[in-house]
């Protein structure tokens, strides 16, 4: 029997590595289940070089639990080591100091970085075993070994009885760890981190029926159970499949193992990169909401097939994070701090990619089939703008597939409609003027109004089109964007009709000091405006820049530190050319109420008027009916 003492410069590496590691333990299976497939891997390959002259035979990777032995073992038919190659690989851990080592990760978020970066994917085993056994035999002519250690730097090496090639990682799993010992634990890791590993992994047993035979009385076949290995795992996955082998009922498949419970996705993209950084990948477009009710943290990012994380943000960028699938790459270390993912140029240039990939995409299906492209605008919308508002890139590559979509459910690209309304919805200044409902059910008496003059209203209601509306603004500086009910509309009706007022000037001012003085409110303006006779005998209208920095205050952006509590500038727009207009002229002293009324029903309209005022205005109308 060998001993020794592993080569470190510290006193105990073991205590270290739990210190450091123990928030992430979990990746001890990710780490040696990724050993037994690379040992496995350079067996096949050395097989089919010619240099390993042998039969390679099954070589499936077991991972066995032992409650009762309090043991986990994983198994791999792969290379195998000889005495002299455990004294290299295992044995041998080279660090400067274990100063430094401490000293270097003291306080880190990424402390799962560690594994990998100093090759101790085999000492995360003591992150949960207070003792780890090897039993291994190499593909060569050469006796087998036993290795052990209790979590100190003291080891034995001595001969073992294996007689099959590959390698044996024994756990006793400590007390602090007992979790580990649950079936359903491992079952969960395994598919966690091994779920598309290259080499089948057994874990367990499972039933299954055949026949016997045999027929019951009423002539049915005789089932019997039997059981056969349980493979946790699909070795090859569609992402690593040329996209001409696969149909796209393939993919949708893919998609329902990924997620099980989810709704078949829009379409996908298939990445296949060699240069100048390898990548593959499936990204799928799932189905969203104009509310935004987005499920990131659906992306996993492979390295040959080894699941590393689900949390993406520094690979794709951020509004990317919003498609589902899998990005595989290998220039991608398996272990990495988020400061190295800013940092490093593979990542940037994969970025880059994908953002581009994705672009590329969107505009090839927009001039593919322009109507399945508007079919699917409610859930794309939603990603689109969010990409054209987080890169400027994105922004230029995607805007020709841009849709807007007014209330008649008609799409058209950016330029498109500014073309369309250009000759009709321009203001007193020349600039087209894009009307807007962010909901068009509350503000259906003004779509109703605009529209009854020919003007197009688009749709604007997902939570992003504040945002996105500011940005085409910024873009295009001969274009503005004003809500339905804000103080365009009246103006707009009124360059294009000049209408004439039938009240006189004497006539206009004394209608005027009547609503100011029954309405009594200061944040109220009252302006009267000759409009068709046709039209609301009063409407509200807002201040678009007010209200806009109102939403911003209330939304937390910040707004104008004047504004306080202001209800927002409302202004009150009297059509002099309504009827009722005359009609309350006539009422003198008894015009109060009819004004009262009209001012409720207008506010009414915007969804303002609660509490006591919309209750004095229901008693009021109460009242008239009997």
């Amino acid at each position: 029997m060998q001993k020794g003492s592993i080569n470190v410069q510290t006193e105990n590496i073991f205590p270290i590595i739990k210190k450091f590691l123990y928030s992430d333990q979990d990746i001890f299976l990710r780490e040696l289940v990724s050993n037994a497939v690379d040992a496995t891997q350079k067996l096949i390959l050395l097989s089919k070089k010619g240099e390993f002259k042998g039969d390679t035979g099954s070589t499936q990777i077991e991972v066995a639990l032992d409650a009762k032995a309090k043991t986990l073992t994983i198994s791999d038919k792969g290379i195998g080591m000889t005495a002299e190659e455990i004294e290299k690989y295992i044995n041998q851990i080279a660090f400067s100091s274990a100063e430094e080592f401490v000293e270097k990760f003291k306080g880190m978020d990424d402390k799962a970085q560690i594994i990998g970066h100093f090759g101790l994917g085999f000492y995360s085993a003591f992150m949960v075993a207070d003792n780890v056994e090897i039993i291994t035999k190499s593909y060569k002519k050469s006796p087998a070994s036993k290795w052990k250690c209790d979590g100190s730097p003291n080891y034995t090496i001595e001969k073992a009885k294996k007689k099959e090639r590959g390698t044996d990682i024994i756990l006793h799993i400590n007390e602090d760890s007992i979790e580990f010992l649950e079936e359903a634990k491992i079952r969960t890791l395994l598919n966690k981190y091994c779920k598309f590993l290259p080499i089948p992994i057994k874990f367990g047993e499972e039933s299954y029926e055949v026949a016997t035979g045999e027929k019951d009385a009423e002539g049915k076949d005789l089932m019997e159970s039997k059981t056969k290995d349980a493979i946790i795992n699909f070795t090859s996955p569609a992402w690593i499949k040329s996209p001409k082998e696969l149909s796209d009922e393939e993919y949708k498949n893919f998609y329902r193992q990924l997620y099980p419970m989810s709704e078949d996705p829009m379409f996908w993209i298939h990445l296949n990169v060699d240069f100048p950084f390898k990548l593959t990948g499936i990204l799928y477009f799932p189905k969203l909401k104009k509310t935004y009710e987005v499920q990131k943290n659906k992306i996993g990012l492979y390295s040959n097939q080894v699941f590393v994380t689900d949390s993406v943000e520094n690979i794709v960028p951020e509004f990317l994070t919003m498609l589902h699938g899998v990005i595989d790459s290998p220039d991608i270390p398996l272990n990495v701090s988020r400061s190295y993912l800013q940092s490093d140029t593979n990542v940037k240039k994969i970025t880059g990619h994908i953002s581009k990939k994705v672009s590329d995409k969107l505009v090839e299906l927009f001039k593919k089939d322009r109507k399945s492209f508007e079919d699917k605008w409610e859930s794309l919308g939603v990603f689109v703008k969010y990409g054209m508002l987080s890169d400027e890139k994105f922004f230029d590559r995607t805007k020709g597939a841009c849709l807007l979509e007014n209330t008649k459910g008609s799409f058209k690209t950016i330029e498109e409609y500014g073309e369309q309304i250009k000759a009709l919805q321009t203001d007193k200044d020349g600039k087209i003027v894009h009307l807007y409902t962010n909901d068009v059910e509350a503000q259906d008496a003004y779509v109703s109004a605009a529209e009854s003059k020919s003007f197009d209203v688009l749709k604007m209601d997902a939570l992003i089109d504040n945002h996105f509306i500011q940005q085409l603004e910024s873009k295009n500086s001969d274009s503005v964007f004003k809500r339905v009910d804000a103080d365009t509309l009246d103006k707009l009706i009124e360059k294009d009709e000049k209408m004439e007022s039938v009240l006189n000037e004497k006539e206009q001012e004394k209608l005027k000091k009547a609503f100011e003085e029954t309405i009594s409110d200061t944040n109220v303006s009252v302006e009267l405006k000759p409009l068709s006779p046709e039209d609301m005998p009063v409407i509200i209208t807002q201040s678009e820049w007010l209200r806009r920095m109102k939403e911003m205050q209330q939304l937390g952006g910040g707004g104008m530190p004047f504004m306080g509590d202001m209800p927002g500038g409302l202004n009150l727009v009297v059509n002099t050319n309504h009827p009722l207009a005359g009609k309350i002229l006539k009422k003198g002293k008894n015009q109060k109420e009819e004004i009262q009324q009209l001012y409720d029903l207008a506010l009414l309209g915007q969804g303002m008027l609660k509490g006591r005022k919309l209750t004095d205005f229901i008693q009021r109308s109460v009242k008239e009916l009997v």
